[in-house]
């Protein structure tokens, strides 16, 4: 059954937004304008390689993932995005130029999305989503600079550890392959890492 995507219930978004600084009623509205509801199904691509970032996505339910392709057809994870988190190209988003990476649905996944036009619209119109967004930025920008940290000095080991870490709540979800992906190995190394694990703590 198809679902209605305009009765979508902002609540998990303004959710979002209240733990920071609370939201007043016309701010509250005001999202319920800028952002657009958006289901994408399981393999549906959110973003392609070439293509301009134009939206912004809070996943409401479901999991992205976004990643690049190499010449040799590896594929290299970038970043997993479950619920209460955001995804977007920043680069091509806000250059307005055409991506290098690519973002799909591993689930079929519910997202609010907002363009750049309405964020600066947003911006303009309740000045504190500017603090939200620029914490929003700055925490991604920390993941990530770690992330690369790990990857230059790192064991796959370690590697793995701080994965199941950070994304405990989908090591249920993934398939191998993708974990092993995102963290650099084969998924048959992942398996022996696993299976390292389990009898370390039996």
């Amino acid at each position: 059954m198809k679902e209605n995507l305009l009765q979508t219930p902002t609540e998990p978004l303004l959710d979002y937004f209240n733990r920071f600084i609370p939201l007043s009623g016309e701010e509250k509205q005001l999202v319920s304008e800028l952002f657009k509801p958006r289901l994408y199904r399981k393999r549906q691509y959110v973003l392609q390689e070439g293509d301009i970032c134009v939206q912004f996505n809070f996943v409401v339910r479901g999991c992205l993932r976004m990643y690049k392709i190499d010449e040799k057809g590896n594929t290299h994870i970038i970043q997993f995005t479950a619920e209460n988190w955001w995804l977007m190209d920043i680069g091509s988003f806000h250059g307005k130029t055409p991506s290098e990476l690519n973002i799909d649905a591993l689930e079929d996944t519910m997202v609010f999305q907002i363009s750049h036009e309405n964020l600066i619209e947003l911006y303009t119109r309740a000045p504190k989503f500017n603090l939200i967004f620029r914490v929003l930025i700055e925490n991604s920008f920390v993941s990530l600079q770690k992330r690369l940290l790990q990857n230059i000095s790192s064991t796959a080991e370690e590697r793995y550890l701080s994965f199941m870490q950070s994304y405990s709540h989908l090591t249920n979800r993934l398939p191998q392959v993708q974990m092993a992906a995102f963290i650099g190995i084969s998924p048959e190394f992942l398996s022996r890492l696993r299976n390292k694990q389990v009898k370390a703590k039996s």
